[in-house]
Formats: structure tokens, sequence, C-alpha cells
């Protein structure tokens, strides 16, 4: 079976979960199953949610025989984690001890998925996580008015020359259709200087936008953490490793939002080890944090947990 996706902070985040023995947790992304494997291996129960079918294949593979005893220790299920509580609800996997979110895009999706996620490939620009959506990157980079793309780089890329690489857009699709995330990519170098000038690929927050705009990304994780908070129970805890700012941003105004119902357990968010992104460079803008459910319960009077880890 061929390596599908690495797990970032994989320990940072089991010590997080406090993973125990018989009981149930929730994997929101499973991605290539390397969070799951390791929480089965500490003795818990994982419902796997992914929205990319070939994650989900590709899961059910990786722990076929485990998912056929009649006693199984994971579910698996297609689905975006939007309905995250009635995906749990269905699977019994009502109250959860832990949720887990790993939002980052997996190594199989940039490098083998064939739908342009990567301006180092050049494959059709789709960037559908989940084939069943309408509107691919191309449709937006094709349709959108200059205005329209300018307000999509700046406000889901955070991108400075919006404006400029709009308009480069724009000039370019009048000699053609933009079909391919390397044409794509070689129109932002065009507009803003050659790669080599920059400190990240130029086009890697137009990428970013652009993804985020074709599966509704943000929309769907503040859809989501409410009722993955909801879903814990007491002494429950959820987790979230974010991988650039708007989602990080989203993630700690929730926790805060959480007030007497939770405890924050990362004042500042976990990043990896050097060790861990000279071994995997694309964990280096990995942000983790993570909150413990206290309902019913004041905070003062919440149990402060110690979390240590090598």
């Amino acid at each position: 079976m061929t390596a599908f996706h690495e797990p970032v902070l994989l320990q940072e985040a089991l010590t997080y979960l406090n993973v125990r023995r018989g009981k149930k947790y929730i994997d929101a992304t499973v991605g290539g199953g390397g969070h799951t494997a390791a929480i089965l291996s500490a003795g818990g129960l994982v419902l796997g949610i992914d929205t990319d079918p070939e994650a989900i294949n590709f899961v059910k593979e990786r722990f076929a025989a485990e998912i056929k005893k009649q006693k199984a220790k994971i579910k698996v299920a297609k689905g975006n984690f939007r309905e995250i509580e009635k995906i749990a609800k269905e699977n019994n996997f009502y109250p959860a001890a832990g949720v887990l979110y790993d939002l980052g895009m997996s190594s199989y999706q940039l490098e083998q998925s064939g739908r342009g996620f990567s301006f180092q490939k050049n494959e059709p620009l789709d960037m559908r996580a989940d084939p069943d959506l309408k509107v691919t990157a191309a449709d937006l980079v094709n349709g959108l008015t200059e205005p329209e793309l300018t307000k999509l780089f700046e406000k889901y890329g955070e991108e400075k020359h919006a404006r400029q690489i709009a308009g480069a857009v724009i000039r370019s699709r009048w000699d053609k259709t933009i079909r391919t995330s390397r044409e794509l990519a070689d129109i932002v170098g065009r507009a803003v200087g050659a790669p080599q000038q920059w400190r990240i690929h130029p086009a890697t927050k137009v990428f970013q936008a652009l993804r985020i705009a074709v599966n509704d990304e943000l929309n769907n994780l503040q859809s989501s953490l409410p009722q993955a908070f909801g879903l814990l129970e007491p002494k429950g805890r959820l987790v979230v490793i974010s991988y650039h700012s708007l989602e990080d941003r989203l993630v700690k105004n929730f926790f805060r939002e959480v007030g007497s119902s939770g405890k924050i357990l990362t004042k500042k968010p976990m990043t990896p080890s050097e060790a861990e992104t000279a071994e995997n460079p694309r964990a280096r803008s990995a942000k983790l944090r993570a909150i413990e459910k206290c309902q019913g319960v004041k905070v003062s009077k919440c149990q402060s947990i110690k979390v240590s880890y090598p």
C-alpha cells in the first residue's frame, strides 16, 4: 500500500486527546489514517470521517481487517465535518471522549490526486476535495470578475498583491481559458516576480484562497466546531491542528467563546519540533490548539491539567 500522508504533531495530538482505552474518539479529517492508527494503538475506538472518497477508500483498505471484526474498534464514514453531529449520532459515537481535526491537505492530495491542489504540478485546475461539489477552481478563475477575484485573493489568501494578480488573470484569459495549475502558477509568477525572488512561491496564497473557496473550508469549520464541542462528554477534549492564520484565528476565537463550558489547555498553540519539520517540511506551519469540556462546572473549579510530552 502506497503512503497517503504523514501525520503532523502526532505525539502532541495524542497527549492532548488523553486517549483512554475503550473510549470513543472522532477523527474528523481521517486522511490516510495516521492519527487514527495511533488512537487505536492507545486503546481508543475511532470514527474516521473524510469528505474525500479516495481517503475513505484508502483508510478502509488500511484497516480492512479491523473493520471486519464483529466488535470493530473503527468505523469509517464519508461526509463533510460540517455534519459531524449527524454523522456521529448515526454511527453511535455520541458522547465522545475526544474529537480531532487535522485541517491540512494530505500528501496524496498534493502529489497524486491529479486535482490541481499544487502549483508544482501541471494538472486540471479542480481543487475539489469532494468530487461531488459543483464548482471547480477553474470555474472561479475563468468566471469571476476582476473585483471578485481581488476580493477572493485578499480574503482567503491574505494576498498583498491581490489586485495585481487578478488583473493578470483577467488579461491571460482573454487569450485562452486557464485550465491547469501550472498555467495559473505561471500567470501569478509573471505578475509578481519569479519564484526565486520570494520566501514562498508567489502562487501559494492564491492557491490557498481558491482551495478555501471551492471547498467552503472556513464556513464548514465554523459550523463544525460547536457541533464537535457539543458531542464531547464532560472532560472530553477537542484538538485542532491548523495550517494558516485564517483557520487558527477561527479556532482561537471559538475556544474563547466557549467561555465557562471549557478549559483551554493550550495558552499558546503547539508547533512542530525542528526534528519534525526537518523530516516533514509540510509540518512547518502547523499549530495545535486544545480545549477540555467542563460542562456544568465553573472554570474556577475545573481541575487544572498539566500536559507534558518529549
